[in-house]
């Protein structure tokens, strides 16, 4: 330093040994205090002799002398600091850094923010105008959890939510005080009977016993629940021999029977990942008398798992029956068919939520999933609209035909209504080529889907509860009802929902969310996205992990169970032995007027309204308003 003022101040010499002398007496009474304290003084005897003779000492022996003292001292004062002395220094550095990064990363957010070109508020608010983004991006959990009461929120309630958690991990529907349902509203209700029935008067299969996992409650406080896992063994609640779902039974050479009236609808393996396909497959698989739809992803080893019985589903990508080309593979479908857990065979036209083919973004596709599906590795994966190998129901027909012929199993279709017409004319063409499929899986515009378009999900396709009676009261009409069976699904999540669809014409249901809360879902609404938060709807294996098999394979069966419970108890009610009997005799309809209609005018009605009625959306369980997950992109 001496040496830098030296040559860049050009100070005479005589100065610049008194700045240094001056600059060195405050140093030595710094030491001399410290000295004082060590109770060592010998050492600053060459300082102090310099210091007196400080107009004839060099500045090299001031150097030298000041060397000296440090070297000498370094360690000595490293061994003799305190605790205290060290505290208080590391609380000075942690708030001067407390105070230092807050104030730099504002100053640099400021103008990121105020020279960013995207975001008009930010421009005109900067740091202060990401406050509006973060309330947006909480904001659907913050009216999930704290500001939406139990009936609002889309596209289920946390009334409809928490039912699927209650009965997934306590085998319980159980509540008190009273219905939160907007009697108010127009909705489907059950017409019960002044003399019900007995549980013995009912017709159930309950052998065999199964043994499952159950929680139960010891303390419940405000922050903390107290509760254990324990052995059960519960009844299965399965159908009576003759009140079984037989499909294909005059076609097929394999017919499917089930005893249940509630399966898994189509989820892909790729969709969700391996630890949600293959806790789904062993929950359904110990509940028995259900089944498990693949998704149009094809069959995955994880399908196979649990040794439940299977639907496969084939959309128009064919995967899991195609050549690496994309075309139709005979050879590939006889491998599939031969298969004993595929019990049937589902052609997908559509889904609810998209009339279109499937989607799956490119994360998504790893190399196990490229090689179920026949397709290259990470990369995005969209269906057609429609089979390349037909384009009416002619075609269709003869494609399922094609397929029963070569599996032997049942075949069937898979539909969104779009309209009176369009199902009449499909109704009509089966009766004059004769050809009818096995089973029709029919789903609401209200279905789910782990991705598609917005336009398509809000906009396209009729309400189950307006297009499921449609079909049943056309294909009953045409004489062609008692050839094939209806299967059902749009947000069926809960007995009483699954009661009215039977009632409307359904011998079977699906559901896919309900399976999929039952595994953990919390609704995140990022199924898109591969970045699901509880390992259901993702390949990631860092996410996965979070999904326990183990734990959440008996709220699978937990669930299934107490859906086909709660049937028959609204069988009972009803006054019929079971659920199988449930007819459009057995609803009643309040219309927005507050008239009363049966079932039967409610389904004869629906032939001669004009289509603008049918596609109306009506809530018939209670008012519940919308609560959007958009987040603003201005």
């Amino acid at each position: 330093m001496i040496k830098f003022v030296y040559t860049n101040l050009k100070l005479p010499l005589d100065s610049l040994d008194m700045m240094a002398v001056k600059y060195l007496k405050d140093c030595i009474e710094f030491v001399k205090i410290l000295c004082d304290k060590m109770h060592k003084t010998s050492i600053l005897l060459p300082v102090l002799i310099l210091l007196n003779n400080s107009q004839r000492s060099s500045i090299l022996e001031w150097v030298k002398a000041i060397s000296f003292l440090l070297k000498n001292y370094k360690k000595r004062w490293q061994n003799r600091v305190g605790m205290a002395d060290i505290l208080v220094i590391i609380i000075f550095i942690f708030l001067v850094l407390l105070i230092l990064i807050p104030t730099v990363m504002f100053i640099w957010l400021y103008i990121v923010d105020a020279r960013q070109k995207e975001h008009s508020v930010l421009r005109n608010y900067p740091v202060v105008g990401k406050v509006r983004y973060l309330l947006e991006n909480i904001g659907p959990e913050l009216r999930q959890y704290l500001f939406a009461n139990n009936r609002e929120g889309k596209p289920f309630s946390r009334h409809q939510y928490i039912n699927v958690v209650k009965a997934g991990k306590y085998k319980s529907r159980i509540h008190s005080f009273g219905s939160e349902r907007d009697f108010e509203q127009p909705g489907f209700y059950i017409t019960n009977k002044m003399f019900p029935l007995l549980h013995e008067e009912l017709r159930i299969d309950q052998e065999p016993k199964i043994d499952t996992m159950l929680y139960k409650i010891e303390h419940e406080g405000i922050l903390q629940r107290k509760e254990h896992r324990h052995e059960a063994t519960v009844d299965p609640f399965l159908l009576a021999d003759e009140d079984a779902i037989i499909i294909g039974q005059d076609t097929c050479k394999y017919p499917f029977i089930a005893k249940g009236h509630v399966g898994q609808s189509a989820m892909s393996y790729g969709s969700l990942g391996k630890n949600a396909i293959t806790a789904l497959s062993r929950g359904l698989a110990m509940a028995g008398g259900t089944w498990m739809n693949t998704g149009e992803g094809g069959v995955s080893p994880h399908h196979f798992k649990g040794g439940v019985d299977l639907i496969m589903q084939i959309g128009p990508g064919l995967f899991g029956v195609r050549t690496k080309d994309g075309q139709f593979s005979e050879e590939e479908f006889k491998k599939k068919a031969s298969q004993e857990e595929i019990k049937a065979f589902e052609v997908k036209l559509a889904q609810g939520a998209k009339t279109r083919g499937g989607h799956i973004e490119a994360e998504k596709v790893t190399e196990e999933i490229a090689e179920i599906r026949n397709v290259e590795p990470w990369t995005k994966l969209d269906s057609p609209n429609r089979f390349k190998e037909f384009n009416s129901v002619e075609g269709l027909m003869e494609f399922v035909e094609r397929l029963r012929d070569l599996g032997g199993k049942p075949v069937g279709v898979k539909i969104v209504a779009g309209s009176k017409q369009e199902v009449e004319n499909f109704v009509k063409t089966m009766v004059e080529i004769d050809k009818v499929p096995d089973f029709i899986s029919i789903d609401g515009a209200e279905g789910g889907t782990g991705a598609t378009f917005q336009e398509l999900s809000d906009a396209v396709g009729l309400p189950l509860f307006a297009a499921l009676p449609l079909l049943d009261q056309l294909l009953t009409e045409y004489g062609i009802r008692n050839r094939t069976k209806i299967i059902a699904s749009g947000k069926l999540v809960t007995p009483d929902m699954i009661a009215y669809a039977l009632a409307l014409g359904a011998d079977l249901v699906n559901t896919a969310r309900g399976m999929m809360i039952s595994v953990g879902c919390i609704m995140a609404g990022v199924c898109h996205n591969n970045t699901c938060p509880v390992g259901v709807a993702t390949t990631n294996p860092d996410r996965e992990k979070a999904l326990v098999v183990e734990e959440k394979m008996y709220r699978v069966t937990n669930y299934i169970i107490s859906l086909r419970e709660g049937l028959f108890n609204v069988a009972a009610a009803a006054g019929v032995q079971s659920p199988s009997e449930l007819s459009a005799e057995h609803i009643m309809y309040r219309t927005p007027a507050g008239n009363l209609m049966t079932g039967v005018e409610f389904k004869e009605s629906l032939l001669k309204a004009p289509t603008a009625f049918l596609t109306q959306e009506t809530n018939f369980t209670s008012h519940e308003t919308e609560t959007p997950r958009e987040k603003t992109l201005a």
